[in-house]
């Protein structure tokens, strides 16, 4: 490789919002001119919370790869693909599901968190508990040095580089222990001033919002609960409005957060300002994707193209892996000697 990969992606559950965005997207698109670009639709990760509605998934694969182009995405610069349709990843997540115990997979703090969620507490799905095993595969079927993620996802990273780890020390060292690269701004709280923007909460703006639903979106949005009236002194360091205007409008934020300290602003404009600051950041997005939404078949295209480069560099890995492990039954003939050598 003349040089270093990147893994990421993204499980389509529906549109993506502006928490994938700051804690994923903008750095893939701002990467690929930098390091090679893998990026992976994980449908089948997916399914883990999505099992009994199958059918959503086609419709979810493209709104998801419509983001990402519209988002700067190059599918001359990067390579974006379909997880289950790439058989080394599969390949490795039965391999590596050797070298994890139950009780690593149960004591991951975001299988936890998401658990919890989704109600998965005292019936959980195999295939939910499994999926950083998965993940481990995702980063390490293409090679992948780096993976950008917010902070929610570095224990998921950490197992990866656990089972890299063990798997060349038993075998042989052909898997690449991967980095970590966490966004400057990783994590957007939820309209609801939840932890975490999440669409499992309906707590999200997407990046397919129109204008006016961003405006709703925002006109709900949590703020200060001790502010009453709009002189009242205020505390942005806890008001979900100041921490979406320092993700997106950094240049007012200091100036708006010292003025909410004063009470010279009030929530209703402060949220006016982010309103304008959005619906601004937002409008060619939106526009770009109006275009792929247009052309279906131009995404499907670039997605299959993706997969196909995908699942080449999937065989290579696996050829190594399979060699490793000394489970190549029928490597390739030598090639014959020619006259004269």
């Amino acid at each position: 490789m003349s040089r270093k990969r990147i893994l990421t992606g993204d499980r389509p559950t529906g549109p993506l919002h502006l928490g994938h965005y700051v804690g994923s997207v903008a750095n893939r698109a701002r990467l690929q001119d930098e390091f090679e670009t893998f990026v992976i639709i994980a449908d089948a990760q997916a399914l883990t919370t999505n099992f009994d509605r199958p059918e959503r998934l086609a419709e979810d694969v493209l709104n998801v790869a419509m983001d990402n182009l519209a988002c700067g995405v190059d599918p001359q610069k990067s390579v974006l693909f379909v997880q289950s349709l790439v058989p080394a990843i599969a390949e490795l997540t039965v391999f590596y599901a050797n070298l994890v115990t139950v009780n690593q997979l149960f004591h991951n703090p975001t299988i936890k968190t998401e658990a919890a969620q989704h109600n998965f507490e005292e019936s959980m799905p195999f295939g939910f508990l499994g999926y950083p095993v998965s993940q481990a595969a995702d980063i390490t079927f293409c090679r992948a040095n780096l993976v950008p993620v917010g902070e929610d996802q570095l224990p998921h990273i950490e197992m990866t580089r656990k089972i890299v780890r063990k798997f060349n020390s038993l075998y042989a060292p052909v898997l690449v222990e991967p980095e970590a690269r966490v966004s400057e701004v990783s994590r957007l709280p939820g309209l609801d001033g939840g932890a975490k923007m999440s669409k499992s909460l309906g707590n999200a703006i997407y990046l397919s919002d129109p204008p006016d639903v961003v405006k709703q979106k925002v006109a709900r949005a949590v703020t200060d609960p001790a502010r009453i009236h709009p002189t009242d002194k205020g505390h942005p360091e806890i008001c979900t409005v100041f921490a979406w205007h320092r993700a997106f409008n950094r240049a007012e934020s200091d100036d708006i957060g010292e003025r909410c300290r004063a009470g010279t602003i009030g929530c209703v404009p402060c949220k006016a300002r982010l309103v304008a600051v959005l619906n601004e950041f937002l409008e060619p997005i939106r526009a770009r994707r109006a275009g792929y939404e247009q052309d279906p078949d131009l995404v499907r295209d670039i997605l299959s193209t993706g997969t196909a480069r995908a699942r080449h560099e999937g065989d290579r890995t696996m050829a190594l892996v399979r060699a490793a492990m000394k489970i190549d039954y029928f490597p390739p003939p030598a090639p014959a000697a020619t006259a004269g050598n």
